[in-house]
């Protein structure tokens, strides 16, 4: 339990580590405005989280849709007054070689990997100048880090949440901090979506190691509990056993 409590918003907050990140912020006494587009899976989050005494309410959330996000980040502040935390965690990797030319699905990962993440900042970081501080944690992946076969879109897109990450914490004065968390495997739904046969194949074998959302949860735990003055930049969490 923290002695500090944040509103906290988190993206994508349905399944995989957007509810787990939830859980686990709402069990250190944060207050939690949650949003995805599977309002069914957040109702039931938000009654697990207050039945065990915690502060959370639901929204539905289309981060590919600007005023969509803004008026997320307003419902908050309405509620609460402010927004201290902004986590982009909504993400989609429907991978294929660039040969596949599934054009639909490279946008969908544009759409919401990158315009997503600038809808965020876009949406909170006004809110943020205003009360003087905030913090945004924008959820990239080892993606970012390196690139594999099948995965030069995803891949892309994961670069570009490092670079927006880099490029406001450079432009922000102190008073906003950025931190990107770069997941490695873990369990999720994240590659339920891959429709190409042959890159849902190699994600078995790759995915064969994982670590539990909770793991990655608990690293934006970490990043947010900080001191005002400690910005945790980035931080990378990989399987023990994992090369990649």
């Amino acid at each position: 339990m923290t002695n500090t409590a944040k509103v906290v918003l988190v993206t994508g907050a349905s399944s995989g580590i957007g509810e787990a990140t939830a859980l686990r912020l709402a069990a250190d006494g944060h207050r939690l405005l949650l949003g995805a587009r599977r309002t069914d899976r957040l109702e039931e989050l938000v009654s697990k989280i207050t039945t065990e005494g915690g502060s959370a309410a639901y929204r539905p959330l289309d981060v590919t849709d600007a005023a969509d996000v803004r008026a997320f980040v307003s419902a908050a502040r309405d509620r609460w007054g402010r927004v201290d935390v902004m986590v982009n965690n909504a993400g989609v990797m429907p991978l294929s070689p660039l040969a596949a030319l599934k054009v639909d699905e490279w946008d969908r990962m544009i759409d919401v990997n990158v315009r997503g993440v600038l809808h965020g900042i876009a949406a909170a970081l006004p809110v943020m100048r205003e009360q003087g501080g905030g913090q945004f944690v924008n959820v990239a992946s080892v993606g970012a880090y390196e690139v594999v076969p099948t995965a030069a879109v995803y891949c892309a897109t994961k670069f570009a949440v490092r670079a927006i990450s880099e490029g406001l914490r450079q432009e922000s004065p102190g008073d906003i901090r950025v931190s990107v968390v770069s997941p490695g495997v873990t369990e999720s739904e994240l590659a339920d979506s891959i429709s190409d046969p042959r890159a849902r194949d190699d994600m078995k074998a790759y995915r064969a190691v994982a670590i539990p959302a909770s793991a990655i949860a608990d690293a934006i735990a970490f990043a947010i509990s900080r001191p005002a003055e400690v910005d945790v930049n980035e931080i990378v969490v990989r399987p023990a056993a994992s090369v990649h």
